[in-house]
């Protein structure tokens, strides 16, 4: 699994969308998984040539969510950059969202190897635990609810 995510992913610049979807106390993740790698993470994914970031948003909350979101405005930045892989990744906010949450598939990934294992809302003390398993951008706030909050550039 590592290689077919180094094959498709790794030695090129990708630049991703990821939806910050904030309910109550929660916050939407997808739970990744690939060789012995477990990551929680906004979900999202890489923006396709000719296609502008806010439909690549909503096309990727579509793919592995099954929802249906309106994008709000483009919170932060995210580079992560440990060669072979590199993403620039646009942090927007979700306003609205329509639908049933599914867990979704990558349509880069064959069937018997998704990276994406499940989607589901973690509250923000739950995440607060996680660490090493979640998304690095979390690193940079002292509780993860002021996620919400950030502004600016971050590199992992």
């Amino acid at each position: 699994m590592e290689k077919t995510v180094e094959k498709l992913y790794g030695n090129k610049v990708r630049v991703r969308v990821c939806g910050l979807l904030k309910h109550q106390d929660s916050l939407l993740l997808a739970k990744l998984h690939w060789g012995n790698n477990t990551l929680w993470a906004p979900p999202g994914g890489g923006v396709e040539f000719g296609e502008d970031t806010i439909t690549a948003l909503k096309r990727e909350f579509r793919e592995e969510t099954g929802l249906e979101v309106m994008p709000g405005r483009l919170q932060f930045v995210c580079e992560y950059l440990k060669p072979p892989l590199h993403a620039i990744e646009l942090f927007f906010n979700i306003d609205k969202y329509y639908g049933t949450i599914v867990t979704g598939k990558d349509p880069e990934m064959e069937a018997n190897s998704q990276l994406i294992k499940n989607v589901e809302f973690v509250t923000f003390e739950q995440l607060r635990v996680m660490k090493g398993v979640r998304h690095g951008i979390f690193d940079f706030v002292d509780q993860p609810a002021e996620i919400m909050g950030l502004n600016g550039y971050f590199k992992l």
